[in-house]
């Protein structure tokens, strides 16, 4: 397999980091990102720059830097981001809006800055990290599960935008991995909290400390498979990742399934008559 250069944010920790030792592994070069600090991987083929990539202007400077320093780029992954857990309800604008910024609008921001270099090239593949919760929805996740569905239509529509391009997307979902995603210093909890969702929202809230650290999924047999998926002859445009992932998807199209028979005959009946 052709060595390659690939692009990654976020990689001080979780996904982000261990994608990186893994493509380092196998002979190919890194430009990764940091928002603050430093990460410690040390390699000659491992190149660190500095960005927050809510930032557009940040962000589309650092993609110049990675691709004056390494000369071109093959692969993006946009792996920045982080968790809220709030009631619908008790997540306020401001907490919404910083989801959003990082998860979404950073995402958004990374493919236009690095588009016109993989327009130019004839030739690449995006990566943008999804999750479980950007296909199906969960109590304590409404705002997160948004920034992520939001993640999952912008891929979507970009795939049949830069396919005749010669650009690939996959959108990789994974399900409860263990990365530091649950703790305190990565997810981010709403500052009100309402009584009424003690037992829905409140649940989440309470269940994100124990789990942190004992999620069953293991970072790096996951990012082994994003790398095999994207070198291979037909790169999905979604990788769900854990079981979990497949049975909650799996969960959700049996409900489109049953639901859309159900309503399929009248709902059909909306046309004006002829």
């Amino acid at each position: 397999m052709k060595k390659k250069t690939w692009f990654v944010t976020g990689v001080g920790r979780g996904f982000g980091r261990a994608l990186c030792e893994e493509l380092l592994k196998r002979g190919h070069t890194v430009v990764g990102t940091v928002r603050h600090g430093a990460s410690d991987i040390v390699h000659p083929q491992f190149v660190e720059l500095h960005a927050d990539v809510s930032d557009e202007r940040q962000t589309h400077e650092v993609v110049a830097q990675a691709v004056a320093k390494v000369s071109s780029i093959d692969v993006v992954v946009n792996n920045a981001g982080f968790g809220m857990v709030g009631a619908v309800e008790e997540v306020s604008t401001v907490e919404a809006r910083k989801v959003f910024e990082t998860n979404f609008f950073g995402t958004w921001n990374v493919i236009r800055a690095a588009l016109p270099h993989l327009r130019a090239n004839g030739s690449g593949h995006i990566v943008n990290f999804s999750s479980i919760g950007g296909i199906t929805g969960s109590m304590g996740n409404g705002l997160y599960n948004s920034s992520k569905f939001a993640v999952e239509g912008l891929s979507e529509a970009l795939e049949v935008e830069v396919k005749p391009l010669g650009i690939g997307v996959t959108i990789v979902e994974p399900g409860y991995f263990r990365t530091d995603f649950l703790s305190s210093s990565s997810i981010q909890q709403a500052g009100t909290v309402i009584d009424a969702y003690a037992k829905t929202a409140g649940l989440t809230r309470s269940a994100v400390a124990t789990r942190s650290g004992t999620q069953p999924g293991s970072p790096e047999k996951a990012v082994a498979v994003i790398i095999d998926a994207v070198e291979s002859e037909t790169p999905p445009l979604r990788l769900p990742l854990g079981p979990d992932a497949f049975a909650r998807i799996d969960g959700k199209i049996h409900r489109l399934e049953r639901e859309m028979a159900q309503w399929r005959t009248v709902a059909s009946d909306t046309q004006f008559d002829t």
